[in-house]
């Protein structure tokens, strides 16, 4: 699909399913008229978004019409990492060396060298860059000293360190126990940031979510 048709799909479907809240007394009318002119378009969730041919024109596209673009990768794809711009650039990351990695993601293919190649690149990327780790209870929430010794080539401006929620297809592989706590993900959230120099910027319960600051640029994407 061509990057216009694409993205016009997009905001319509956004407008198509906020329509039906027009008609609630409880609905919050500034609160629709923002979500109905979104500012943000994230590029990212089903599937890997670096094998999208039109990916840089889609993009400049985001650009153009006034709206930021976050993309999130896994990595598999440096090539394509180094040559686009997006606003903020997110690479997840599960484990801190190829054994790890093997057993969390069962990759198809000699994945490895290729997400190395992928952190590098974000030391001198142009655009706000990202690191976010979903860890879970029993499986990689151990170990903040290797994956900080990883992360010195990257350099990210953020960390992000996100709970493995019990949910969707993922329950066929993990159990509940698996989904850690708020106060265990801020543990690791700290030891990590600890080796990293990295500060505890922020972190939201309710998600069970902790960000990490390298304090070299300001949180928010207005300023």
């Amino acid at each position: 699909m061509e990057p216009a048709a694409l993205l016009d799909g997009i905001l319509h479907e956004q407008q198509r399913i906020l329509s039906g809240y027009g008609g609630a007394k409880t609905t919050d009318r500034s609160r629709l008229k923002e979500a109905l002119e979104p500012k943000h378009v994230a590029i990212s969730l089903m599937g890997e978004p670096t094998i999208y041919p039109y990916l840089q024109e889609l993009i400049d596209l985001i650009s153009r019409r006034k709206m930021t673009s976050f993309l999130v990768s896994n990595g598999t794809n440096p090539e394509v990492l180094e040559s686009i711009r997006p606003t903020q650039l997110y690479i997840s990351l599960n484990a801190p060396d190829e054994g790890m990695y093997r057993r969390i993601s069962q990759p198809n293919g000699p994945f490895w060298p290729k997400i190395q190649e992928s952190l590098s690149i974000l030391k001198n990327h142009n655009c706000r860059s990202v690191v976010r780790m979903t860890v879970a209870r029993g499986l990689n929430m151990e170990r903040p000293v290797d994956f900080a010794r990883l992360l010195e080539s990257a350099e990210p401006d953020f960390v992000e360190v996100k709970a493995y929620m019990h949910l969707g297809r993922s329950r066929t592989r993990l159990d509940r126990q698996a989904m850690p706590d708020h106060a265990e993900v801020l543990s690791f959230a700290r030891a990590l940031g600890n080796e990293m120099g990295y500060e505890l910027s922020m972190d939201v319960p309710l998600s069970r979510v902790a960000l990490l600051s390298s304090g070299r640029i300001c949180r928010s994407l207005d300023s």
